[in-house]
Order: C-alpha cells, then sequence, then structure tokens
C-alpha cells in the first residue's frame, strides 16, 4: 500500500533547506581585436555614467588608453588610476577616488584586475575586466589576492560583469605570462583531490559539478600541453577560454575549493619566505608536482605538461634555493588551516618534505 503523502511533500519542500546564490560574467568576449568591442559591450550592458580605469603604468599604454579612447567616442566620462601594487593600502586610495563613479575597468594582468574587482566590490558598482596576459584563473573570478601587512590574503570580490580578452594582446604579452596561466589551470587536478579529500574525512560540502568542471579543465590542458606555443592567438584563445571555465567552476563552488588547494598553500607559504617570489601560476606548478605525488597521482603526466608549455618545474626554474623550497613545505599547512588539503592541518615532517621534493625532482 502507498504511503499518504502529506500536503508539504506534495509540494517538493518538506525538508528541503537548501539556497545558493552564484555570481557569474554576463558577457565573455574573447578573440582577435576584442579590445575594439569595449563601447558596444557597455551598451549591451546598460553601461553609462562615469567610469575609472584601473591600471599599471605598462598596461596603461597596452590597452588601458585605448579602453579610455574607446569610451570617450562613446561620450563616457572616463579617467585612469595607475598602481603599482595589490596593496590594502593602494585598494583604499581606489575605493577613496572611485566614489561617485558607476562602473569600474580592470586592465592588465593580475594585480590591476585584483585591485578593481575588490575595490567594485567595496564601492559596490560593476566592474569589467580586462587582461593584457593570461597569467592566472582570477581574471573572471570573484576573489582577490591583496597584500595585507606583507602577507597575501584571499578575499571576496566582485565577479565582472563582462571578460574583454583580446587574444591578439595576450599572444603579445611574455611568454612567462602565459606559461604561468596554463600552470595555474594545470593545478586544478591536484585542488579537486584535495576537495574530495576534505570532503571525506571532513563532511565538507562539495559540488560535483563544479570539481568535474575544474578537473576536466585541468586534464584538457594537460593533454594538449604540447599544442600550447607562445606568439600564437590561436594559444591564447584555448588558454583564456580555460582560465574563464576555472573561475566559473569557482563561482558554481561558491569558492575558489575547485582551483585552489595544497599546491596553492606551498605558493603562498614560498610567498612569505622569499624576496622575490616567482609568478603566482609558476610556484602552483611546482606544487602541483609534490602533491599530485603525496596523492599517489601521476606526478610525472604534471611535470611534462608543465615542461610542454614552458613553466618551470624546479626550486633552479623559480629562482628559489632548494632550502626554501623544503621550508615552504614545511609551513604549508599553516596556510589557511581551515581549508583541509593533502598535507594536512600541521606542519610538513622536514625529512618528508625533502623526499618529496627530491623523488620528483623539484630539487
Amino acid at each position: 500500500m502507498e504511503s499518504k503523502r502529506t500536503k508539504s511533500d506534495l509540494s517538493g519542500n518538506g525538508g528541503f533547506n537548501k539556497f545558493k546564490s552564484m555570481e557569474l560574467p554576463r558577457l565573455v568576449v574573447v578573440g582577435n581585436d576584442a579590445l575594439e568591442k569595449t563601447g558596444a559591450t557597455c551598451d549591451k550592458l546598460k553601461l553609462g555614467g562615469k567610469t575609472l580605469i584601473v591600471c599599471d603604468s605598462t598596461t596603461k599604454k597596452i590597452a588601458g588608453e585605448r579602453v579610455a579612447e574607446l569610451m570617450e567616442k562613446k561620450n563616457k566620462s572616463v579617467d585612469i588610476i595607475e598602481i603599482s601594487g595589490a596593496s590594502q593600502d593602494t585598494v583604499d586610495s581606489v575605493v577613496e577616488m572611485g566614489e561617485g563613479y558607476d562602473f569600474l575597468f580592470g586592465v592588465g594582468g593580475g594585480v590591476p584586475i585584483d585591485v578593481a574587482k575588490y575595490s567594485s566590490f567595496l564601492l559596490d558598482i560593476p566592474f569589467i575586466s580586462v587582461p593584457t596576459a593570461a597569467s592566472h584563473d582570477g581574471i573572471a573570478s570573484g576573489r582577490a589576492s591583496i597584500d595585507r601587512d606583507g602577507n597575501k590574503v584571499s578575499v571576496n570580490a566582485q565577479t565582472p560583469l563582462a571578460l574583454i580578452a583580446d587574444t591578439g594582446i595576450i599572444a603579445n604579452s611574455p611568454p612567462r605570462l602565459l606559461a604561468s596561466g596554463c600552470a595555474d589551470i594545470i593545478a586544478n587536478a591536484t585542488a579537486v583531490k584535495d576537495w574530495i579529500l576534505a570532503k571525506k574525512l571532513r563532511n565538507e560540502p562539495y559540488s560535483h559539478y563544479a570539481a568535474n568542471q575544474s578537473e576536466m579543465t585541468a586534464y584538457s590542458l594537460i593533454e594538449n600541453a604540447d599544442s600550447i606555443k607562445p606568439g600564437l592567438e590561436e594559444s591564447a584563445w584555448v588558454v583564456v577560454k580555460a582560465l574563464v571555465s576555472s573561475s566559473v567552476a569557482m563561482s558554481i563552488a561558491g569558492s575558489s575549493r575547485p582551483a585552489s588547494g595544497s599546491e596553492h598553500k606551498f605558493s603562498h607559504s614560498l610567498d612569505r619566505l622569499v624576496d622575490k617570489p616567482a609568478l603566482h601560476g609558476e610556484q602552483c606548478g611546482v606544487g602541483t608536482i609534490i602533491m599530485m605525488y603525496l596523492h599517489g597521482g601521476d606526478w610525472k603526466q604534471i611535470k611534462t605538461a608543465l615542461q610542454d608549455v614552458g613553466a618551470p618545474t624546479t626550486a633552479r626554474g623559480l629562482d628559489q634555493d632548494e632550502e626554501d623550497i623544503v621550508e615552504a613545505l614545511v609551513r604549508a599547512p599553516e596556510i589557511r588551516p581551515e581549508r583541509y588539503t593533502i598535507l594536512g592541518n600541521k606542519r610538513m615532517d622536514r625529512t618528508a618534505a625533502e623526499s618529496a621534493a627530491r623523488e620528483t625532482g623539484v630539487i
């Protein structure tokens, strides 16, 4: 005999109380001469009024001034602010200047985009991401990396309302930046493994969809790494799409979990130890080799893929001392201890850390 179903059951609401809010870019404009679509993109999004362009001295010349020209042709009021770092003080300056503006542009690499996305979050106005290099997956995400008291911290920020990525500009950026972006995507392979581990051992909330998208993005690049060549717009096209896919996975998850695990802890730990860190993606790539080894996965596949895209795979490639690599591994669990990974929550044994680095050829 069928059991009677209550009115609550029939309505589909019995015992269900999940709720989620996701922010994704409304428009993603990628390709040859995409920068020239800036005005049309703003029209489509019905963005008017005053706009502030955040860039550095280099990216101002590469794209910032052109964005200003294109906006002025649309009779928009435009100002440019040049920055030199992603510190909290810089953000405060942009926020102070940004009062009264209707939206922001972040034009450049990681620093201008991080500052623009966090400043727009604090100002509660939209922002448009205009990457001049594909060096990391923050170009379309809702997280920003900001320097506070000498330490980099990850903060909630504004997801870009639109992304405008000109593959011609990105292809002409230094090859090292494209390789760094590739390495940041490849790092998703261990980030997802860490997330699964946290789900199993700590019952951490987990999104199969976000994890699958992140992992698919990583392995799609790993399996086609030998086709990524510097100076080619086609390569820039592939990498930008992968970075956007990674950013979307984070938006779906509501956190950076799909793209940030033990390998990112290693990178941030190294940032704290050395005076001149390598690029974020480069360090995460090297960290991914070691973390995949600790997970018992195919770390050699990761290493080969990084070599194919031109990213470093050793301490020497990062221009760091071997001792600092080991020390960064030892201290990595102290970075965001609430985020459980293969490293656990306590300092790694030094002998084990050195052994992992040597076994993988990192030192």
